[in-house]
């Protein structure tokens, strides 16, 4: 879950009423033009689905040397989308408010606890339950990233995640800080239960069987996008836990051992019931503070080509403490710097698992999330905001307020984007005052065949959208299902061509 405090003394810091527009080069007159009705969409309460679906099959390299998933067609494909079911039921009006919203994803939070809670005996409720959010999933076409969750170990300290009968503390003490919940990592039984599930053998088999059970139970849903294998992982810190140098040595050293072969047995053990789910690797926190990860590659045994991933998170530690975000920081540069030569050396996709303050009303947090949405645009194939909850004023990690609206600040995490491109996206940008959208992107072999997908939501787009194609010739754009998106297809777009798409307000 979210960063804490305490483990960082360091300080480093996604038809029917609007007249939609295709128009050719914008230096000269529009060479063919075609208008659909469309409308803001319903947030899918009729129970239909609401996107056209696009589902990650491989992957592709930019020129940059970012690596994005891709469909069938060649897509790249851009999911975004919230956390969802750490400690509340998902129902079928969760997903179906997700989708309308013009989200992509959901990275849904299990917990260990709740597959397996006592020693060899698999909770039947629990796995029909996720079984059946994934089969709404499918029914609303939402991508759905399976989060193997803990906190703090689990519940034997008060948190979720790994059984209490899976935990060993060696008799040494735990004494929990009512202010920091973070800091709980650095008691002494916490740190040898981590140290116990990395090395004991029973529990590695366990753990591998669990997993194993979860894959076998979940395998065959369109919707099912993957497993990130542990969260937040942590890990013994010999010496002083709250000394920023032991805290990088003992990263370092998990990143390098236990934690890589922990992830060696997980990926095994999903693969062993399912050869077609992606699989992302999370690093430690502290990348969050601009430590670079210590990760080794990862084989993936799966027959033809690899999907594997790579899904850190992306909090601002001072932000955690309560304090408005400040830039002079340089929290955003740091991550960058610290998050870019993983990914681009093993090739891989990655997929931001948490992200956002604990709220966006003030000044600085506000900002934050419009910085961030930004920053993953230039780095990341898709992001999952924490949390998918209400509150009055959009309070907490809430991002909606309590009548179902954006929270305060964060309304840039609702921005409209384009979920799947048809050649290689470019920049991307909204302008609130004006509600004006545009994407920019780079035709190639799948730009004449395929559809490029907008999200237009009604949150941009209360009256609809006017959808203006410059530099690619004639252009196609139709309504898709009433739900808030527009398709665009150029036929005629010359590979290397550059392409302008703009969404204004009718």
């Amino acid at each position: 879950m979210r960063l804490r405090r305490a483990v960082m003394a360091l300080a480093l810091g996604l038809a029917s009423l609007c007249a939609v527009t295709a128009a050719g080069p914008a230096a000269g007159p529009p060479t063919d033009a075609r208008t659909v009705a469309w409308s803001a969409p319903s947030a899918a309460r009729d129970g239909q689905a609401t996107a056209s679906w696009a589902v990650p099959t491989g992957t592709v390299t930019s020129p940059d040397g970012r690596t994005f998933f891709t469909d069938r067609d060649g897509r790249v494909l851009r999911p975004r989308g919230l956390n969802l079911g750490k400690t509340d039921t998902v129902t079928e009006e969760h997903l179906a408010q997700l989708a309308g919203d013009g989200f992509t994803l959901v990275r849904l939070n299990i917990q260990w606890e709740k597959v397996e809670p006592h020693r060899g005996r698999y909770d039947t409720g629990y796995l029909r339950y996720l079984d059946r959010v994934l089969g709404w999933a499918d029914r609303y076409r939402v991508l759905v990233l399976i989060d193997w969750h803990q906190d703090v170990f689990g519940p034997a300290f008060g948190h979720n995640g790994i059984p209490a009968w899976a935990t060993r503390t060696d008799g040494l003490p735990f004494e929990p800080n009512p202010d920091d919940w973070f800091a709980d990592y650095f008691q002494p039984a916490v740190q040898a239960a981590f140290t116990h599930l990395y090395d004991d053998p029973d529990l590695r088999a366990a753990q591998r069987a669990a997993y194993a059970k979860v894959a076998a139970t979940l395998r065959g849903h369109r919707s099912l996008l993957g497993y990130d294998l542990f969260n937040e992982p942590f890990g013994p810190v010999p010496g002083n836990p709250t000394d920023p140098d032991d805290q990088i040595r003992a990263s370092a050293a998990l990143e390098r051992g236990r934690l890589a072969a922990m992830y060696r047995r997980l990926i095994g053990a999903v693969r062993s019931a399912d050869p077609d789910a992606w699989l992302f690797v999370e690093p430690t926190v502290l990348v969050g503070q601009g430590v670079p990860t210590s990760l080794p590659g990862f084989h993936d045994p799966r027959p033809g080509t690899a999907r594997l991933g790579y899904a850190p998170h992306y909090y601002d530690t001072a932000v955690e403490s309560g304090a408005d975000w400040d830039p002079s920081g340089r929290f955003i540069e740091q991550y960058e710097a610290a998050i870019g030569r993983y990914p681009t050396t093993h090739r891989l996709p990655v997929l931001v698992g948490e992200w956002g303050p604990p709220q966006a009303r003030t000044p600085g947090n506000a900002d934050l999330i419009r910085r961030q949405v930004t920053s993953m645009d230039g780095f990341s194939a898709g992001w999952a905001m924490w949390y998918d909850c209400r509150a009055d004023n959009g309070g907490g990690y809430c991002a909606y307020d309590r009548d179902g609206r954006p929270a305060p600040g964060k309304e840039p995490a609702f921005a409209p984007y384009a979920p799947a491109v048809a050649g290689i996206p470019g920049a991307e940008s909204y302008a609130p005052a004006t509600r004006t959208y545009t994407l920019t992107l780079t035709a190639d072999r799948t730009t004449r065949r395929a559809w490029t997908l907008l999200s237009l939501p009604a949150t941009a787009f209360p009256h609809g959208a006017r959808v203006t194609v410059d530099g690619a010739g004639p252009a196609v754009v139709v309504g898709a299902d009433g739900s808030g998106q527009a398709k665009v297809r150029l036929p005629a777009a010359r590979p290397g061509t550059k392409v302008r798409i703009t969404a204004s307000a009718s």
